[in-house]
């Protein structure tokens, strides 16, 4: 080694120091994602696409850090890009403290995505791209100063940077969440990036040392990347990216939207680029792809089937996403450039992302009036397979394929006949058509990953046996005969409709993904009937009919629209409001063509208030309600906000001395009613809980559903009257912690209702 080599290695910045750079700056990345959705996740409703919103803008504030990061590049001196660097930081820091940033003005309904891509830029915009170019950046330095030194690629770098990713999701809904407050969160995150700006300037100085002969622009030894190979980079980046936004709608749509739920999907996406990256993966990708196969076959199977068992459902869908993201990246990391061209296959892979999250949260739900993106991706994902050749097969190979195939497509019409469905045979029809169903998922599930794992590596069979599962199941669970679908930022709504003997009418059905969000007859005599959550005697009915019985001239005020079935309770002189955020819901609803509660029904004056309910109920008068119902929705997820602490206290100044607050609380996955009266003690109310099971072979109750619900009054003799008919229970607040704004425990509800569901829990 010549004397200046030694010099300069004596002085070059210590490997530690890069390590620490970029693992701080990819935490502090990945932990302000889910803080800063679930800032702004109050203001437009708690709907799901929140965060498919938040990641795209994410992504895109990711590429526009990686392209910063390639232009920084340019620069001739690492030195130079070092101290640029860090005044970029020092800038974008005006930013800070976190919070959500007014400047947007209040939330739009109209244009909700477009609200939200504002506020988030204004917001976090500036920190999140300059501190996501770190990881490009450092690692070129490495390349050019410690890897020109020793022959070392600094790939490495960047699974190092995953791991902190990984590390700051995982915290936050395991110890930020639930140990801190928001307000102790923005301000620790802001600590955190004066921190980081701090670690980088000392890697800075140290990189400015080194002499710059040492530092010299890597040579290339393979020619650059071809156009075809950044076409491939970013496909297999945009393929992963957009099945994380599909599985956690997939899994938020009935759930909740929440952190804990949110950072799944990005730790597992997170995972396979730790895992991709290593010098010696753990898993192979000749194994990732036998496995993918048959994860990916089930999960096309299993995907119409949305009310099989939840858990299912999740790990099913889980898996093929984490192994199909896996088998990407392998094959992204398997055609990775010479680390000349670092910053060009990073710029790609970033471009990727954003390809994937756009797809997702912009253009998908203008394109497509249900949630076709995330199957058509999956089935998309099987192109990025090896293509092999086809004349290898063996012929055994070829009869089995077909007989799984047959055999999968066979299952689901047996179990359209048998259902009866296209038949009335006294037989078939004497027979359980749930257990006939659950036996056609598992044969379906079976025939499915066994044809899967006898293709195991040729991308055209995979692709042609998840086409065809997706079309099988698709048969079979298709049990609703439904006549319009529409689409907008809140999700999907469909109306179909149905014959029920016991009513001798036919019926028409609102669904909001996959719950049933109200009903009406179509027979004249029936019409006005509320149905399903409203007849009279579920607990919204009763409170309904007691305060008619007892008052003249009711105010209501009801938070979700739905089909507008609370409107047929509505007699000259009473005045209803509906609090609703999404209006599609409202043309629907309003259209006497798809259902005519609020326009044939009531017999007095309906309103509408568009927007979110915490903001648009607080601007009500106080002591306006007689009843107010808490009865939104997204799908099945109850939007935690609306039930904090500080929204129930504000729901109580807006009622009446003898008013009743009804909190709607039926649901899947989460028990929410110990929550709820924990809520009412904290918020100074009194509290009663009901939970109604219609009773079994009663025709009259046909079209009533299973009910959970908590009435909260702002005094004990308004709630009298409820306790007296001994069907209202007084409410236990000290079952679980009340839930505020600074807090909420959906993980704990998650996990209490399936404690009920599995006794072996602890």
């Amino acid at each position: 080694m010549t004397t200046l080599a030694a010099e300069a290695a004596d002085r070059r910045a210590p490997p530690a120091l890069f390590v620490l750079t970029v693992f701080t700056s990819a935490a502090l990345v990945f932990l302000v994602q889910p803080m800063v959705a679930k800032l702004v996740l109050p203001l437009l409703g708690g709907s799901p696409s929140v965060w498919n919103t938040s990641m795209a803008f994410f992504q895109i504030a990711l590429l526009a850090g990686y392209f910063y990061a390639h232009l920084l590049q340019r620069l001739p001196s690492v030195r130079a890009q070092a101290m640029t660097h860090v005044a970029a930081l020092i800038v974008a820091a005006a930013a800070l403290p976190l919070r959500v940033n007014g400047l947007a003005g209040p939330p739009s309904t109209d244009h909700p995505n477009l609200w939200l891509l504002a506020v988030l830029t204004l917001s976090i915009g500036a920190p999140f791209a300059i501190l996501s170019a770190t990881a490009p950046l450092v690692q070129a330095w490495h390349a050019r100063t410690i890897g020109a030194a020793e022959g070392k690629e600094p790939y490495a770098l960047y699974a190092a940077s995953n791991l902190g990713s990984l590390i700051a999701l995982l915290a936050y809904p395991l110890v930020m969440e639930p140990l801190t407050s928001l307000v102790g969160q923005r301000y620790g995150w802001s600590s955190g990036y004066v921190a980081f700006v701090l670690i980088i300037g000392a890697l800075a100085v140290a990189v400015s040392r080194v002499r710059a002969a040492s530092v010299e622009r890597a040579v290339a030894t393979t020619p650059a990347p071809s156009w075809r190979d950044r076409i491939a980079w970013v496909a297999l980046a945009a393929i992963p990216s957009s099945l994380m936004l599909g599985v956690t709608t997939y899994i938020t749509t009935d759930v909740a939207s929440a952190p804990f739920l949110w950072v799944l999907p990005l730790a597992l996406y997170l995972t396979t680029f730790i895992i991709a990256f290593q010098e010696k993966p753990v898993i192979s990708l000749e194994l990732t792809l036998t496995l993918q196969g048959a994860a990916l076959a089930a999960c096309a199977a299993m995907l119409p089937f949305r009310s099989t068992e939840f858990t299912v459902q999740f790990a099913i869908q889980l898996l093929a996403f984490f192994l199909t993201a896996l088998m990407c990246h392998q094959r992204l990391v398997a055609h990775r450039p010479d680390p000349a061209h670092l910053t060009v296959f990073y710029l790609c892979l970033s471009l990727g992302g954003v390809v994937g999250g756009a797809f997702n949260a912009f253009l998908a739900p203008v394109i497509f009036d249900n949630v076709w993106e995330y199957p058509l991706v999956l089935a998309l994902a099987c192109l990025a397979r090896p293509w092999g050749d086809l004349h290898k097969i063996p012929i055994w190979v070829w009869t089995m394929l077909t007989l799984g195939v047959l055999a999968a497509v066979a299952t689901p019409i047996a179990v359209y006949l048998a259902s009866g469905r296209l038949t009335q045979d006294p037989i078939i029809g004497a027979l359980d058509q749930s257990e006939i169903f659950d036996m056609g998922v598992k044969v379906l599930l079976l025939c499915s990953v066994l044809s899967a794992f006898l293709i195991r590596r040729w991308a055209i069979l995979m692709f042609a046996v998840v086409a065809v599962m997706s079309y099988a199941s698709e048969v079979a669970a298709d049990r609703v005969d439904t006549r319009k679908t529409w689409r907008s930022f809140f999700g999907v709504l469909r109306q179909s409709e149905t014959y029920v003997p016991s009513m001798n009418s036919q019926v028409k059905m609102l669904a909001h993904g996959t719950t049933l969000h109200g009903a009406q007859a179509q027979d004249p005599k029936q019409m006005c009937a509320p149905l399903v959550y409203y007849t009279p005697r579920t607990p919204i009915g009763q409170v309904f009919t007691a305060s008619q019985r007892q008052k003249q001239n009711l105010r209501i005020g009801a938070v979700g629209l739905g089909t507008g079935s609370v409107a047929a309770y509505v007699r000259e002189g009473d005045h209803l409001t509906f609090f609703e955020i999404d209006p599609l819901v409202i043309r629907i609803s309003s259209d006497p063509t798809n259902f005519s509660y609020t326009s044939l029904c009531a017999k007095s004056l309906v309103d509408y208030t568009v927007g979110d309910a915490r903001l648009t109920v607080a601007k009500q008068p106080a002591d306006s309600f007689d009843i107010l119902l808490i009865d939104a929705f997204s799908s099945d997820a109850v939007p935690a906000h609306l039930l904090t602490v500080e929204a129930v206290r504000g729901y109580l100044t807006k009622l009446k001395p003898d008013g009743v607050l009804i909190l709607h609380l039926s649901n899947r996955n989460l028990d929410l009613m110990n929550p709820a009266q924990a809520v009412a003690r904290a918020a100074g109310g009194h509290a009663a809980a009901q939970s109604y099971r219609p009773p079994e072979n009663d025709p009259k109750g046909a079209w009533e559903s299973p009910e959970d619900a908590v009435i909260i009054t702002r005094n004990a003799a308004a709630l009298a009257p409820y306790l007296a008919s001994g069907t209202w229970k007084p409410g236990d607040p000290f079952k679980a912690r009340p839930w505020t704004d600074d807090y909420t425990n959906l993980a704990g509800s998650l996990y209490a209702r399936l404690k009920d569901r599995w006794s072996w829990l602890p």
